[in-house]
């Protein structure tokens, strides 16, 4: 088997960040005077600062991520690229009990988003291919269920 990389799509996610920042700035300026107009464009204001806020802290957090899964090394290893650093993990296949889908969002708003989970011997858990990261055919349940099978693939033959 040959190894597998996947890469995010972080131009993605740095259009939403910017674009949650301009909505942001846009209602801070459209409710600024919320002193003579009453609650209510007070709260357009506040929505409006946190929008920017959040806007701006996924601007800053926004990167590239890569996932290798290698069979060689039987390793699964994550590389995180941000704007100010990066950060690597590596997850031994001996160290993965199960592999299972996770999902985010809600049919009814047409916004599902899923991913893996790794059970590990620790009991903790790992998100791979994570919703926030837009990796390319992350709303496909079925190619997120392709990806589970050939992770287990490639986990079961490293065992065998």
């Amino acid at each position: 088997m040959s190894p597998w990389v996947s890469k995010s799509r972080p131009g993605s996610q740095l259009a939403l960040a910017v674009g949650s920042s301009v909505v942001g700035a846009i209602m801070m300026f459209g409710f600024r005077g919320f002193s003579a107009a009453g609650e209510n464009a007070l709260a357009g204001f506040l929505l409006g600062l946190m929008l920017l806020v959040i806007g701006l802290a996924g601007v800053v957090a926004s990167g590239a991520q890569t996932v290798s899964v290698d069979p060689r090394t039987h390793c699964i290893t994550i590389r995180d690229a941000y704007m100010v650093g990066s950060r690597s993990r590596v997850i031994p296949f001996g160290d993965v009990v199960s592999v299972t889908m996770g999902y985010l969002g809600k049919a009814s708003n047409l916004s599902r988003n899923y991913y893996l989970v790794l059970h590990l011997v620790d009991g903790s858990r790992y998100s791979l291919f994570a919703p926030g990261r837009f990796y390319e055919g992350s709303s496909d349940r079925s190619t997120v269920d392709g990806w589970r099978r050939r992770l287990e693939q490639y986990i079961g033959s490293a065992n065998a």
